[in-house]
């Protein structure tokens, strides 16, 4: 069983930057691909980032795409996001999850149910 918890949240203004965290606690870190996933309210959970367990891939979704940056510290049992250049659409509430290693992942990394283990979430709001 794994534990994860979100932290970093809070209100940015726009332009401005901001680094989410998600702390892991429980089974083997680096057995674990770790994503970000986010939700505003009315609309689908979305992949935001993933990397995999070594950290050695990293994969984004066109809209952050070289805005954020997903990174991870398996000593530290954390995987972090750094957020620069924030819009108002990037609005929401974020969450990590975890997925076990799997040749499927490629396909299915964008996929929430290929994950087993989720946050609870924090909250982004980036004011104009």
């Amino acid at each position: 069983q794994v534990q994860l918890v979100e932290s970093g949240g809070g209100l940015v203004q726009v332009g401005r930057s901001g680094r989410l965290s998600c702390a892991a606690s429980g089974g083997t870190f680096s057995d674990y691909n770790i994503a970000w996933f986010r939700q505003a309210p009315g609309n689908k959970r979305e992949f935001v980032a993933s990397i995999i367990g070594s950290g050695n891939r990293t994969f984004y979704e066109d809209s952050v795409k070289g805005r954020f940056t997903i990174s991870r510290d398996n000593g530290k049992n954390t995987v972090y996001l750094q957020m620069n250049s924030l819009k108002p659409e990037d609005t929401a509430v974020y969450y990590c999850a975890a997925a076990y290693y799997s040749s499927n992942y490629y396909i299915t990394k964008k996929i929430p149910p290929t994950y087993v283990y989720w946050g609870q979430g924090t909250q982004v709001t980036v004011s104009s």
